[in-house]
């Protein structure tokens, strides 16, 4: 894609990674999850066709993965191990790296709105837990019972663990499919933005928090080098700051967006994580890097038609 000329406006979304593989996905449960990606491009693409502004097309892709119960972020989040759904989510302005990002949400149901109410309407970057939750209550974003998040194959999933756990075996399997959800565009003025929400991983104890939420390490915006939402071994990410180490490559060492995300997810492996990463490059390039069997992912680009993967050899 880096070879055609630039397209107008770009945007690539992705829905989580992990070993995923069509002998243990059913057909159904891969139509959901096309389905899912298709719809999340075409609610982005229509604010990028309308000349909209990069941020506003990756809340509203977002958005659209957050309701959705296949993906683990809103609604279909994964139960901690106190059998709660708490939910982080990020978003970044590539134009002026204004961000803002919650962390352990526990009532709003879409919670990439409350990370652009904290970047447009407060004074800070990241909020947390109950403080969240009543800044959302103040301005007015939708709320729901607890239960709305609730998904009883999720459910499951925690028990399924919690068995596991009784029989000594470990909490955490790096072979999980690691749920969260994100956006990256570029729109027709030339700026990026990145959105990533996600309900973090099942079972996770004393307020837990991963990438996703952490400007730098799951979320990155750079108009002067690249968009980049993050999946996978959060911890990792964190470690590697790898949001922002492929913006660093791309804009310090002119590397193509492609190839510092490429670097970037071998010292990933290099420390043993597991994931991927979604990318917008400012010059108009756009894709993914991964390590894992699966990467739920799809991209759409002015004039052309939209794209959604799951497995790695497609």
């Amino acid at each position: 894609m880096t070879d055609s000329p630039t397209p107008r406006w770009s945007l690539v979304v992705h829905g989580g990674s992990g070993r995923l593989n069509r002998a243990n996905v059913s057909i159904e449960t891969d139509a959901g999850y096309r389905a899912g990606l298709a719809a999340a491009l075409a609610a982005g693409a229509a604010i990028l066709e309308q000349d909209g502004d990069a941020v506003s097309a990756v809340e509203a892709a977002v958005r659209v993965l957050e309701d959705d119960p296949h993906f683990n972020a809103g609604r279909g989040a994964v139960f901690t191990a106190e059998g709660r759904n708490e939910l982080d989510a990020a978003i970044m302005d590539g134009t002026s790296r204004a961000a803002g990002a919650v962390a352990g949400v526990t009532r709003t149901r879409n919670p990439i709105r409350l990370a652009r109410a904290v970047m447009a309407d407060s004074p800070h970057v990241l909020l947390a837990r109950d403080g969240a939750d009543v800044f959302a209550l103040e301005q007015g974003l939708e709320q729901v019972e607890p239960g709305w998040f609730r998904v009883e194959e999720r459910w499951q999933a925690l028990q399924a663990m919690k068995a596991a756990a009784a029989r000594g075996e470990s909490l955490f399997d790096k072979t999980l499919k690691y749920g969260t959800v994100g956006a990256v565009a570029r729109d027709a003025a030339g700026h990026v933005a990145a959105a990533t929400s996600t309900g973090g991983l099942t079972g996770k104890r004393w307020g837990r928090i991963g990438d996703s939420p952490l400007i730098g390490a799951g979320t990155w915006a750079d108009d002067r080098s690249v968009a980049v939402s993050a999946t996978g071994s959060g911890e990792d990410f964190i470690r590697l700051a790898a949001a922002h180490e492929i913006s660093a490559r791309v804009r310090m060492l002119g590397e193509a967006p492609q190839a510092a995300a490429d670097h970037v997810l071998a010292e990933l492996r290099a420390v043993d994580g597991d994931g991927g990463i979604i990318f917008a490059g400012h010059e108009g390039s756009c894709g993914w890097s991964f390590n894992t069997p699966s990467m739920l992912r799809g991209r759409v680009t002015a004039g052309g038609a939209a794209e959604v993967r799951i497995y790695d050899d497609e």
